[in-house]
């Protein structure tokens, strides 16, 4: 079975560079536009790793974030939170709420693969 990645984000573009880019390394992957979706998504499709934007509607990304954290079916599911917001403070509070990662938009699509690639180990 491939590693599987769920993409919570809202923006359509986004979403489809993201997709696009996730499938090009050979994840399997799902989306989920809003908190509330991508709740859903991680009871039914049990990804691996989620990429997380913390500007989701419908939830809130610290809530979704909790909630992932809290249960024990999912602490082997590794967040990245994905950001406009890059200051120090925002990126503390994202880690504090139990996220792996924390990247900051634009992106480098090279450091956000190598990112994934490192919290997704192949042997795993």
């Amino acid at each position: 079975m491939g590693r599987r990645i769920l993409i919570a984000e809202d923006e359509p573009n986004i979403v489809t560079s993201l997709e696009f880019l996730m499938r090009k390394c050979e994840y399997e992957v799902c989306v989920a536009r809003d908190g509330e979706e991508a709740l859903e998504q991680i009871e039914a499709f049990r990804p691996h790793l989620v990429l997380l934007d913390v500007m989701l509607p419908r939830k809130s990304v610290f809530e979704v974030c909790r909630r992932v954290r809290e249960d024990p079916r999912c602490e082997a599911i590794r967040i990245v939170m994905l950001s406009a917001r890059g200051r120090d403070k925002e990126i503390a509070k994202g880690l504090a709420l139990g996220a792996d990662a924390y990247v900051t938009k634009p992106f480098s699509t090279r450091d956000l693969v190598a990112k994934v690639r490192e919290l997704l180990p192949e042997s795993v």
